[in-house]
């Protein structure tokens, strides 16, 4: 098994979340974050004075999946997600020893 973490841009979302419900993704976890990359965000003024703002507003999607639909899951983020221009995110792909589902004790693959 495999955790896919994909940071992308807050107006993606919903279509990434559609897509990969059409996929058969059992289960996401998303949650907003902030952060910054090759851009180092971007200059704003405030009453007259410029102000750096290098945090920039993201949505942060983590699946687990299994190892055979790695690469699918990842294509599909990334037809999904790209727009083309800087900003637009990255992906990170983790090993995953070991699920467990609380409520039934099912282990592996199972527990997805």
């Amino acid at each position: 098994m495999k955790k896919i973490s994909a940071i992308i841009r807050p107006e993606k979302l919903e279509p990434l979340k559609d897509a990969l419900f059409a996929a058969k993704v059992s289960g996401m976890t998303i949650s907003q974050v902030h952060g910054c990359g090759n851009q180092h965000g971007w200059k704003e003024y405030y009453r007259g004075t410029e102000v750096m703002l290098n945090m920039v507003p993201k949505v942060k999607f983590e699946i687990v999946v299994d190892e055979s639909r790695v690469d699918a899951v990842v294509d599909l983020i990334c037809e999904t997600a790209k727009t083309g221009e800087v900003g637009d995110g990255k992906i990170f792909i983790f090993p995953v020893e070991e699920v467990v589902r609380i409520r039934t004790g099912e282990r592996g693959i199972d527990a997805i």
